[in-house]
């Protein structure tokens, strides 16, 4: 799935104008923005590979300049990602920050350099690259790796070779390793 934007499109991630008027027993209730978290368990990969990250930078950079706090999970997993340090300080300032920063603080896992259509361009080929792997391998690889946020090290190890264990129960795997042993091109048939 590829993610676009326009540079004449500004998303906070939740409608501003529609939050301003309510009030805490109305969102508590409600478990307003409880389904945010919804984006991460989504099967297929999105490209950019780090998409919803774009949209938890637009809700850190915003938030603490509305008199708020994130409420959609960003300074949960912005902590857990660049750490309690660079997390504070972003989620007290609203500092915007750079791509660069944000490549380097493992945040995004590149940076695309500009130029017309070049984003998209590369978002279809990686989206293209990864489209041509095994769809049950490529969903478990997702699986395992949004684990590891809610897991300790351990836990995180365990559940990684049960899943790799699995997936040599498909077809996949057979001719994925057959490919391989023979030199020859995969033909996945995502069984």
């Amino acid at each position: 799935m590829v993610l676009t934007g326009s540079e004449k499109a500004f998303a906070a991630g939740a409608d501003i104008k529609e939050m301003k008027d309510k009030e805490f027993a109305d969102v508590y209730k409600n478990r307003f923005l409880e389904d945010w978290t919804k984006i991460t368990r989504l099967r297929k990969p999105l490209s950019p590979p780090d998409a919803a990250v774009q949209t938890r930078g637009c809700e850190l950079a915003l938030i603490i300049n509305l008199g708020v706090i994130p409420g959609g999970g960003g300074s949960q997993r912005l902590a857990h990602l660049v750490g309690k340090s660079r997390a504070m300080e972003m989620v007290l300032t609203g500092r915007t920050i750079t791509a660069q920063e944000a490549e380097r603080w493992g945040m995004v896992s590149r940076v695309i350099p500009e130029g017309e259509g070049e984003v998209v361009k590369e978002a279809i080929a990686m989206a293209k690259e990864i489209a041509s792997k095994s769809q049950v391998a490529v969903q478990a690889g997702k699986e395992v790796v949004n684990a590891a946020y809610e897991m300790t090290l351990a836990e995180g190890l365990r559940f990684e070779r049960r899943i790799f264990h699995g997936l040599f129960a498909t077809k996949d795997q057979k001719e994925g390793m057959a490919a391989f042993a023979e030199k020859r091109k995969a033909n996945f048939t995502h069984s």
